[in-house]
């Protein structure tokens, strides 16, 4: 018998009794998975006396990894369906607009309204049947074997990239898949979702842990949906749609590869610039947003240069330089100095703002304030006046806010949001997340220029994400571009500088959970060692370093 602390009851169990099993019948399908000891554990882990006086809590849809778990089970139940449905079909998931998944159907024969109604109707009937996941431990003959059974080939081929000799799987109902993820342990807990039929394929939406576990509404997002058909069409049209694909380009063609992508972000510079030169009598501001280690310092300066080759002398403006003191800041949110929001829009003096920019636009010579971040106070800084041709850029979290820039007419602005659309997947029934692109991006940089230890950056992505939530994807649609800052190459970067880091995480960390998740992709990857095939003014030099811009 072992000693456990569950739910905050002592409990004695004997050693094989799995976590599920010690919820009553009637709660079981409300969680989704536990931690042991602070560590994530599937509830089908069974306990053993390493697991003696642990404390054992369960999670459902209020927890972000429990919300994870429940979103790849689904995905899960899909495949499972159009395996037992389409057999002949090939499906690959994709994350898309509005908190979403795509489920792109390839080899179509029926209508895709058909198609989602059948699907729907199977994946409510493997839900209702409540039928166990099981994850399955075999060494990788087997796992080729299962894998060509249920004709799985992109899985098959990135095991060639696997370090283990082992490989997990999942089985339900005679069903195998792996989708590099914790699972859910019986099908009953996927209690809802909603699939509709979407372009060439279905839109599959799902409980988020941020809206205490309800469905978002579907806003279609036009201008983002069209980036991210970009992404997926270039990614099909250049063959890196998989983390197979950029190995194999990697191994045979480095140079080529990396210029490949540089090139799409030149051409896309290049559009960017067609439309601003070709609206330049009206555009009077240029205002640039996205959310966290998206690259846009690097991104300002290519477009200013961009700009510059067409006569265009743009003039940037810091919206830092705008700050309130902290003493203005807590009148304003009525607030002691310790409990500040410094992401707010208050904290900024955007009457000032609107005030200097409408000024500038209309010609007349403003003195810019300039914020003394060791004073905490603004001073007088430099004079400024704006001629023909020299749009204002403006870059920051606010920026698209409305509310920072209404005394410019809409029609005078012209708006960018700027964040990597990854079109990679895994394999067809993962896809890699452009929010962990992010996270490793900020992590390397974090590292190579602020001394800060990867666990630091971890600890505060958090944050990080509410506040872009809170003060950036809500004004995201109806801007005039969407910039994809992605490079198919550059995990391949940061494999070498971020996993020797990552695995000094301990087992006991807080932060190992996100940093093992993140070491369980990027060791897929063939490094890029060859670092001087990167051009300088490539946006990943933010990140590693060697800008032939000032950072």
């Amino acid at each position: 018998m072992i000693k456990i602390k569950f739910q905050d009851k002592e409990l004695s169990v004997k050693e094989g009794t799995k976590v599920l099993d010690l919820i009553d019948d009637s709660l079981k399908t409300n969680y989704l998975i536990c931690e042991i000891n602070d560590l994530v554990k599937e509830l089908n882990l069974e306990l053993s006396s390493r697991h003696n006086n642990a404390r054992i809590e369960l999670f459902g849809l209020e927890s972000l990894e429990a919300t994870k778990a429940y979103e790849t089970t689904l995905r899960y139940l899909i495949s499972m369906a159009f395996n037992r449905l389409y057999p002949d079909l090939t499906i690959r998931f994709s994350y898309n607009v509005s908190r979403s998944i795509f489920c792109e159907i390839n080899g179509l024969n029926q209508h895709i309204s058909q198609i989602a109604e059948r699907v729907e109707a199977e994946v409510k009937k493997i839900i209702e049947n409540n039928l166990p996941i099981t994850r399955i431990t075999v060494n990788t003959e087997e796992a080729l074997k299962i894998y060509k059974d249920f004709n799985h080939t992109d899985k098959e081929a990135i095991l060639k990239y696997r370090p283990e000799k082992i490989v997990h799987v999942y089985e339900c109902g005679g069903y195998y898949d792996y989708l590099h993820n914790y699972m859910a342990p019986t099908t009953g807990c996927i209690k809802s979702f909603k699939i509709k039929p979407f372009g060439h394929g279905i839109i599959i939406q799902y409980p988020r842990h941020e809206l205490d576990g309800e469905i978002p509404h579907f806003n279609e997002e036009a201008t983002y949906g069209k980036t991210l058909m970009k992404a997926y069409k270039w990614g099909l049209l250049t063959k890196t749609q998989t983390i197979v694909d950029v190995n194999k380009k990697l191994e045979t063609m480095p140079r080529d590869f990396v210029q490949m992508c540089e090139a799409k972000h030149n051409k896309m510079l290049a559009e960017l610039g067609d439309n601003i030169e070709n609206d330049i009598a009206n555009i009077k501001l240029i205002a640039i947003a996205g959310p966290s280690s998206s690259g846009k310092t690097t991104f300002c300066n290519r477009l200013r240069i961009e700009l510059l080759s067409r006569g265009i002398t743009p003039v940037m403006i810091s919206m830092d330089d705008y700050y309130l003191t902290k003493a203005e800041i807590a009148k304003v949110q009525n607030k002691p100095l310790d409990e500040l929001d410094l992401e707010h829009i208050n904290t900024l003096d955007f009457e000032l703002f609107n005030k200097n920019l409408f000024d500038l636009i209309n010609g007349e010579e403003v003195t810019l304030p300039r914020y003394n971040f060791k004073t905490g106070k603004r001073e007088p800084g430099e004079k400024l006046k704006i001629g023909v041709n020299q749009p204002i850029i403006i870059e920051g979290i606010h920026a698209l806010n409305e509310k920072l820039t209404s005394s410019i007419p809409k029609y005078q602005k012209y708006k960018i949001f700027i964040a990597p659309q990854i079109e990679m997947n895994i394999d067809n029934h993962s896809p890699f997340s452009a929010t962990d692109m992010r996270l490793i991006r900020r992590m390397v940089r974090d590292m190579q220029f602020r001394n800060s230890p990867v666990a630091e950056t971890i600890k505060m992505w958090k944050s990080v994400r509410r506040g872009e939530f809170r003060w950036i994807y809500p004004h995201q649609e109806g801007v005039d571009f969407v910039f994809n800052s992605s490079l198919a190459y550059e995990l391949s970067v940061f494999r070498t500088i971020a996993l020797p880091e990552l695995r000094k995480i301990n087992i006991t960390d807080p932060e190992f959970l996100i940093a093992n998740r993140l070491i369980k992709l990027l060791k897929y990857f063939q490094p890029l060692e060859d670092l001087s095939v990167i051009p300088c003014n490539s946006l990943i030099r933010e990140f590693i370093g060697g800008s032939c811009y000032k950072m």
